[in-house]
């Protein structure tokens, strides 16, 4: 196993923001290439169909590859098939050669609704399936509405769940989405026949999984919130069980932050973008040598999964706050972090409003010190990056709050976007 190195905060920062492709932003390849370039990265992206400013991946790839668009990814998942979705931090993205890592996903789901759900609703499973080997591609819209049955966060008919649960059991598969209607098929009509039949050994998949997390964050430590590890096995020994191995095995090694609590992971391939990020720092470099670039984060973007570690390095406070009641929450309902750099200088509500042509900034809150009229360079990467999503979301004006300073900026963006 590899000695732990230590760092200073300002090269995980610098390390952080290129690693991720944010220094600068949007500075991938175009199209597919960029996009695959982060599922290689990354391992997975997580989904999430809500469509406030975009949805959840459409957000990290729009961060960082150029003139992305929506249909890309979906070019991706549902046509060439080279993506699919499934469970792995929450429903995501995976590359779809990836698929016998993830069995244990299915199997698992499949074993609980085997003696449940699937035993429960015997006929209507039959009948679905039947009608799908018979029919092809069905969606829950197809087919009348039974009663509904309970389902995870409220009652559902029962058509819709049970065609959920096959594909959560991997028995059906996503063929395409339309809006936020899934339409299903055979997972033997979807994916290739050697992918379906190879099956890694357990452990195997969950230290393929874990890697995983490392790959997407990192600088990923050893805890955190619950969620950072979901699907990554029974519990934390078990977890630790598999982390030891992947250091034995030299995909991971051991680093601490100067100042900050715990050891936290690199993946190996990783250590040259390291030495980068501490020589860039010591010579006084701005991040990737260039003029830094302003970047709108996801919710579930990977650098923000581990809020605990982003107050500690960053100073930055962040809750995605779209299940907070509204008289509860700090900030707002769909709030992204905002990156310049290689640091998080606020906090922006992008609101996409194709009917009135609008992209709408219901708010915007800045970190205490921070002046964006004054810092050099912001204006016109914040410019740009309201560019960007207003492309992407298919509007042609943009709108920031009625707020005095507010105001001053919006006066500043015309002059760069009009």
């Amino acid at each position: 196993m590899a000695a732990t190195l230590t760092i200073t905060p300002a090269t995980a920062r610098r390390f952080l923001a290129l690693r991720h492709y944010l220094a600068p932003p949007r500075s991938l390849p175009v199209g597919r290439e960029g996009i695959l370039a982060v599922f290689e990265q990354f391992g997975s992206i997580q989904f999430d169909p809500l469509e406030v400013a975009g949805r959840n991946h459409d957000l990290v790839l729009l961060a960082r590859v150029p003139d992305y668009r929506r249909e890309l990814a979906d070019a991706l998942l549902y046509d060439e098939r080279v993506l699919y979705e499934t469970y792995n931090k929450g429903l995501s993205l995976v590359p779809t050669a990836d698929l016998p890592w993830f069995r244990i996903t299915w199997d698992l789901n499949r074993a609980a609704k085997d003696g449940g759900v699937f035993d429960e609703h015997a006929e209507l499973v039959q009948e679905l399936l039947e009608r799908i080997r018979a029919d092809g591609h069905l969606s829950s819209t197809d087919i009348a509405p039974r009663e509904a049955i309970d389902w995870y966060w409220r009652p559902t008919n029962q058509v819709r769940a049970i065609l959920e649960a096959l594909a959560q059991a991997g028995i059906l598969g996503i063929a395409r989405r339309e809006g936020n209607r899934r339409i299903y098929d055979l997972v033997e009509r979807l994916f290739p026949a050697d992918l379906l039949a190879e099956r890694p050994p357990e452990p195997e998949q969950y230290r393929f999984k874990l890697l995983t997390r490392y790959r997407a964050h990192g600088l990923l430590g050893t805890g955190g919130q619950a969620e950072v590890w979901l699907g990554t096995g029974p519990g934390g020994t078990f977890r630790g069980e598999r982390r030891a191995e992947l250091l034995e095995a030299g995909e991971i090694v051991p680093v601490t932050v100067d100042g900050l609590r715990g050891e936290r992971h690199v993946v190996t391939a990783e250590l040259s973008l390291l030495e980068r990020a501490e020589r860039e720092v010591a010579a006084g470099d701005p991040p990737g040598g260039t003029t830094p670039g302003a970047a709108f984060l996801a919710p579930l973007d990977p650098l923000v999964w581990d809020r605990g570690f982003l107050r500690s390095l960053y100073g930055f406070d962040y809750l995605w706050e779209v299940y907070v009641p509204a008289a509860k929450r700090r900030w707002g309902y769909y709030v992204l972090p905002l990156l310049f750099g290689d640091s998080f200088v606020g906090r922006i509500e992008p609101r996409i409003d194709r009917k009135a042509g609008v992209l709408r900034v219901v708010g915007l809150w800045w970190e205490d010190g921070f002046d964006p009229l004054a810092t050099d360079g912001f204006i016109e990467a914040f410019a740009a990056a309201l560019d960007v999503h207003r492309r992407f979301g298919g509007v042609e004006r943009v709108r920031l709050p009625k707020t005095a300073q507010s105001r001053a900026i919006a006066a500043e963006v015309r002059e760069r976007i009009g």
